[in-house]
């Protein structure tokens, strides 16, 4: 296995939207070889500050990867190799509740797994097996300092709440959304969650992931236009740039407090079998 001559001690996994780089003082691409073939695209190394910044878009440039069939184990051992510590998924997601409006965001700090098996969850299919603990998903530590930013920038950021993620790449029927808000109670909806959270757990990351709103899932029966998506997937994909900004300049003065905070970085402790 080659390895990378690069490094970065912050990773963004970048979804629908979050392709422009303006944000990096400067760039370098590079391609990144696993064990588990190819990540979803090439790999930009760019910089905030002194900041060494891995960037990858989940569905390659162009939007060219489904939710169903991206990468992810190519893509989380892709960012470990680069010796990545903190790492922040974006995503676009859809509205479960009407008090979770389009153009606001969430940093969830649960997830419910509705997936249905044609992704592959684990690093460890034997012969060592670890059954990590997910009882608390996310990092709390790197939650903490994306909400503290967001309030900073004036972005409307709810602080906690549960992703549903779904298979994909169709949207969900009536009925099925019916039951993701009235019963499972859940906050937003969205594809690409699971497993990139489970395996950047194995891979003893701090993860956090910031769901950028861009409609109501349809149980809100509330008329959307292409349009109206289109804006809105465009003001949330500025502010999202904006934030990261803020929130990797604010990592990149706490260095030392990495994995201090959490138990992400120890999650292999007590899983091994």
């Amino acid at each position: 296995m080659i390895e990378p001559s690069e490094k970065a001690e912050i990773g963004i996994i970048g979804g629908s939207g979050l392709y422009d780089l303006s944000l990096f003082d400067k760039t370098n691409e590079i391609k990144v070889y696993t064990p588990y073939g190819a990540p979803s695209d090439n790999i930009v190394i760019g910089s905030i500050g002194n900041t060494s910044v891995a960037f990858l878009p989940r569905h390659g440039k162009g939007h060219k990867i489904p939710p169903h069939n991206v990468n992810y184990r190519a893509n989380i051992w892709a960012m470990h190799q680069l010796g990545v510590k903190m790492l922040i998924g974006v995503s676009a997601v859809g509205s479960l509740q009407m008090s979770i409006k389009p153009g606001d965001f969430i940093v969830p700090d649960q997830f419910i797994d509705m997936t249905k098996g044609m992704r592959k969850y684990t690093f460890f299919d034997g012969p060592v097996v670890a059954h990590v603990s997910m009882a608390d998903p996310f990092c709390n530590y790197l939650r903490n300092i994306i909400i503290e930013q967001a309030k900073k920038a004036g972005i409307k950021m709810h602080e906690r709440g549960t992703y549903l993620c779904i298979e994909g790449p169709r949207f969900s029927t009536r009925a099925e959304s019916q039951v993701w808000h009235d019963v499972f109670k859940a906050h937003v909806i969205g594809m690409t969650l699971v497993p990139e959270v489970n395996l950047a757990c194995e891979a003893q990351m701090c993860y956090a992931t910031i769901g950028m709103v861009t409609d109501y899932d349809v149980f809100a029966e509330v008329p959307v236009s292409a349009e109206e998506v289109v804006r809105v997937t465009n003001e949330n994909t500025e502010k999202a740039k904006r934030l990261i900004k803020a929130v990797i300049e604010e990592l990149s003065k706490n260095k030392h407090n990495f994995g201090n905070d959490c138990s992400c970085c120890n999650s292999l402790k007590n899983a091994l079998m």
